[in-house]
């Protein structure tokens, strides 16, 4: 049964970050396990009670953002580096995006 909680978790935190991190893509980009991983704690720490509704973690994290870990907030700083290259890339024409996605 635990394991089976932390399965369905999982993937219900992959998306909540996909969904946090990369809207523009969310579809498209997962979020690595690295990523879901560095945020796990500041879901159950901050945001359990929003568990199992994807959007409702998403919306919690965000309203949390000053009070997420170094880790996730590592996570959110990275990948809104990354969104703001991909803005610049489509401003310029040139394909920025992470990597493994050109």
């Amino acid at each position: 049964m635990r394991g089976y909680r932390v399965a369905l978790f999982s993937g219900i935190l992959a998306a909540g970050i996909a969904a946090l991190t990369r809207p523009a893509v969310a579809d498209d980009y997962r979020g690595t396990f690295a990523q879901r991983m560095a945020c796990t704690p500041d879901v159950f720490r901050l945001c359990g009670s929003e568990i199992p509704d994807v959007g409702r973690i998403v919306a919690c994290l965000r309203q949390n953002q000053t009070q997420l870990g170094a880790p996730c907030r590592a996570v959110f700083e990275s990948n809104a580096e990354a969104t703001g290259n991909d803005v610049a890339a489509k401003a310029t024409g040139s394909a920025v995006g992470p990597p493994g996605r050109q």
